[in-house]
């Protein structure tokens, strides 16, 4: 499925990049600009950018459950992740009111 059209990388494209992250360093955060960078791609609308967390917590959990890590670990990584996520879509929620505002 196509994930960013102004780049047109698909979904299968970013999880293999989140898989080769993860087996380089499986507690790093990972967020779309470092998948964008590690494909030589950079974010032009970022409108994907919602999505591509979705697929890095995803896959991220997939990864951890393949590879046996330990509930406790996942448990406060993914809290973190999603965390960060959260304040992520905030700013851009505050951003796009702004930006109304100023219309």
């Amino acid at each position: 499925m196509l994930v960013c059209s102004c780049n047109y990388i698909t979904d299968r494209e970013i999880k293999d990049v989140i898989t080769q992250l993860l087996d380089e360093d499986c507690w790093q955060l990972i967020v779309p600009s470092k998948v964008y960078h590690a494909m030589a791609k950079r974010g032009r609308c970022c409108g994907c950018f919602p999505s591509v967390v979705d697929l890095i917590i995803r896959t991220t959990e997939e990864y951890h459950a393949h590879h046996h890590s330990t509930e406790d670990e996942v448990v406060v990584y993914m809290s973190r992740l999603r965390q960060f996520h959260e304040e992520n879509r905030r700013a851009d929620i505050e951003r796009r009111l702004k930006g109304h505002r100023a219309a």
